[in-house]
């Protein structure tokens, strides 16, 4: 077999272009690309080996910056009763239409409800008000890695479905100034992970009133620009005051022997990014991931045949075996698959790098490296091949969040009038940035008219004089956008 295997004939078929239909090329994505695939129950989903992988790569990443911000891993019941639950009115209140609810056990019915968690507020300040006596046990800091279950309408694999996979931090303080600072705290961290891990550039800033969490005194979230132009909340941290500890009964005696309520805060995470990652960097080949969170960071595929064969899948070996001592990489050498179907898979699949060798590279002591972010190629000493590729990925990584970066400053339009607005909701070009009133009457005018929404009024505010929704004073900045 020739080195011009290395052609693009045999191009993937598989996934409809984004182009024409961006809701099929995501569902195709998600299939072929081996990610997922769809459960008996309505809006459940099986995470296949690979997608799960992904899911690993990113909760290494949070797990460890939620290390080095203090907080620690427990894990607390799927089961929440339901007189813990209606516990903090407005929560359940915004929860109730999702609740799905256990009412027998084996061959009995329950005396009581019990709520499989959609979120874990209630079950987890019950437990802080027995574990709070003191300012001593302040501030108390704790993840969870875990499931919940929203029993939603509309589904999407990873994007909103019955069942997913997140972590859920919940932390409480003696003052509500530290509760307000970890707040802000992990939301810097949601970002910086984002970006730096995903490179996924996104909005920071506080939701509205009429989007916050059920419960909270403030609700502020991190808000990118998937690749049809829609809006997607990637993460969320909540400021409760003592909202929660009054409703559970966090209570400890302070310095001065007085007893005082405990300010609570929670923010979570789930494996709805991981639709962002296909979303912000795919392509019509299918998946692109960022090297950080691949399963596989380098693929080395070897063009053997006739008497060459044996020493090409030698030295692909050997580099195989040199190169995973840094990095994470599988060598493909299924002699049932020509070279280019390989390549075909390997490219739907995101594999950030390929590495191809073939007679003619083996004789000049080369490899061929190429990269699936631009599909460029670049001929490369074996003796100088591991500085190259460790090169090549760190710019794949840089180069990613430098287009998504790009693609999201060209979708953001500051406007001042309505028309404007309308004409980029409309034909969902993107984030509208512009002056609101502060009247959710407005905000949900503009919904109804548009299907656009406010995702958050950014934290970093430029100034503005009139709502662009209804032309009265405005009292913020505020972010725009159809989403998901």
């Amino acid at each position: 077999m020739a080195d011009g295997e290395r052609s693009r004939e045999g191009f993937v078929r598989e996934i409809t272009d984004p182009d024409e239909d961006y809701s099929r090329w995501y569902q195709d994505t998600v299939t072929k690309a081996d990610l997922a695939d769809y459960g008996p129950v309505k809006g459940s989903m099986v995470l296949k080996p690979y997608g799960y992988a992904i899911w690993e790569a990113i909760q290494a990443g949070l797990d460890r910056r939620f290390r080095e911000t203090g907080h620690r891993n427990a894990y607390f019941p799927l089961l929440i009763p339901e007189s813990l639950l209606t516990k903090e009115s407005e929560h359940v209140q915004g929860f109730a239409p999702e609740v799905a609810w256990v009412t027998q056990g084996g061959q009995e019915a329950l005396s009581e409800r019990l709520a499989i968690r959609p979120t874990s507020e209630a079950i987890i300040m019950t437990m802080y008000a027995r574990w709070v006596e003191s300012y001593r046990d302040l501030p108390l800091l704790i993840n969870q890695w875990c499931n919940v279950l929203r029993w939603e309408k509309v589904t999407r694999p990873f994007l909103r479905g019955a069942e997913f996979l997140w972590q859920e931090g919940h932390t409480a303080h003696a003052t509500g100034d530290e509760a307000q600072e970890e707040t802000m705290r992990m939301l810097d961290v949601y970002e910086e992970f984002l970006c730096t891990d995903l490179a996924i550039p996104s909005v920071k800033g506080r939701k509205t009133e009429s989007e916050k969490f059920p419960g909270a005194v403030a609700t502020y979230s991190v808000e990118a620009m998937m690749g049809d132009n829609r809006a997607l909340q990637t993460g969320t941290s909540h400021y409760f005051g003592t909202r929660f500890a009054e409703a559970f009964g966090i209570r400890y005696l302070n310095r001065d022997g007085e007893l005082k309520l405990a300010s609570t805060t929670s923010w979570g995470m789930s494996f709805r990014v991981i639709g962002a990652l296909i979303m912000v960097h795919g392509d019509e080949r299918g998946l692109v991931l960022p090297p950080r969170v691949a399963p596989t960071e380098v693929v080395i595929v070897p063009i053997a045949s006739g008497e060459t064969a044996q020493d090409v899948i030698a030295e692909a070996r050997r580099l195989a075996s040199e190169l995973s001592g840094a990095h994470r990489v599988h060598l493909d050498d299924r002699a049932e698959f020509t070279p280019g179907w390989k390549y075909n898979e390997w490219e739907m699949r995101g594999v950030p790098l390929r590495i191809e060798i073939g007679p003619r590279d083996l004789k000049e002591k080369k490899a061929v490296l190429v990269r699936r972010d631009d599909r460029t190629k670049a001929a490369v000493s074996l003796d100088g091949i591991g500085p190259a590729v460790a090169a090549a990925l760190s710019d794949i990584q840089a180069n990613l969040l430098r287009k998504a970066s790009a693609s999201l400053a060209e979708r953001t339009f500051r406007v001042k009038h309505r028309s404007e607005m309308n004409a980029v909701l409309t034909e969902r070009r993107g984030f509208v940035r512009g002056g609101w009133c502060g009247e959710a009457s407005c905000e949900r005018e503009v919904k109804e008219a548009t299907g656009g929404t406010i995702r958050n009024l950014p934290l970093d505010q430029h100034d503005v004089s009139i709502c662009v929704a209804c032309g009265k004073k405005a009292t913020a900045e505020a972010v725009w956008g159809r989403a998901y």
